[in-house]
């Protein structure tokens, strides 16, 4: 991938498009959930690998966007816990492409001063993939610029229980004291831990499901569903997506009058 794509991609966009984003009160954390891969390819008479090879592009093209706009925190529902059900093939052809995709985006993320992270029961993950992994977390730690989490691997409910299994044992050895344990222990035991609330959801494909992604993180989201499937998701579908959040009223619980 040129190193400049990522200035390339916002070329295309109209001007007035961008300055009709208000940059001051971007989403911080965008979450998304990459939907519609298999049917897209389905609907052209292809095979579901050929989905998830388009999808990726479409996630390059995305990250570059979200970082070109200087968004903070960018998380991707890449795997969850229950895509392992699926057929082998299908199962092992995302993972190729896995491995594949992180090797290949390196260099960009370095340019464009990404930061890799991930959440999820990535010791599940394939050993090639797992390697991969955190050898581009480890070459990406130093960058400053917007977090891309992959999630991967990945289930809140899995998440919520191991958080409060680890709770559990601090409380037995009396490292925690049940009457202590507030919102912050919580989210100091899931793996988001270093991340904020998601202020953003985006769903593709049509669906209106969260699927298992993020329950406690998205208390407070801001939910945004669009029937296109994720290879086509563009850069003027994600501007659309922001400029909707920025003309909604979050309260969080209080009343109109109160926030003004």
């Amino acid at each position: 991938m040129e190193e400049n794509l990522v200035w390339i991609a916002f070329s295309s966009v109209k001007n007035n498009s961008l300055e009709e984003l208000k940059i001051k009160s971007l989403p911080r954390h965008l979450a998304i959930i990459m939907d519609g891969n298999g049917r897209w390819a389905k609907e052209k008479g292809k095979l579901r690998v050929f989905g998830h090879e388009q999808g990726v592009k479409t996630v390059r093209r995305t990250v570059e966007d979200c970082a070109r706009m200087g968004l903070e925190f960018l998380t991707l529902y890449t795997f969850s816990t229950e895509n392992w059900n699926r057929p082998k093939l299908e199962v092992d052809t995302l993972m190729r492409l896995l491995v594949s995709s992180l090797k290949k985006e390196l260099k960009t993320l370095n340019n464009n001063n990404i930061k890799l992270n991930t959440i999820g029961n990535i010791a599940s993950l394939p050993n090639s993939a797992h390697k991969e992994l955190l050898d581009v977390m480890e070459k990406t730690s130093a960058n400053t610029g917007m977090t891309l989490t992959l999630a991967l691997s990945y289930g809140s409910r899995e998440e919520i229980k191991n958080a409060v299994q680890q709770i559990c044992v601090k409380v037995k050895n009396n490292i925690i004291s049940p009457e202590n344990i507030d919102e912050t222990i919580i989210n100091n035991h899931l793996y988001t831990q270093n991340l904020p609330d998601v202020d953003l959801l985006i769903r593709t494909s049509g669906e209106h499901r969260i699927s298992n992604f993020l329950l406690w993180q998205i208390a407070y989201a801001e939910l945004y569903f669009i029937d296109v499937f994720w290879p086509d998701f563009s850069e003027q579908h994600l501007l659309e997506a922001i400029k909707n959040y920025q003309n909604r009223e979050r309260r969080f619980g209080k009343t109109s009058e109160q926030l003004t």
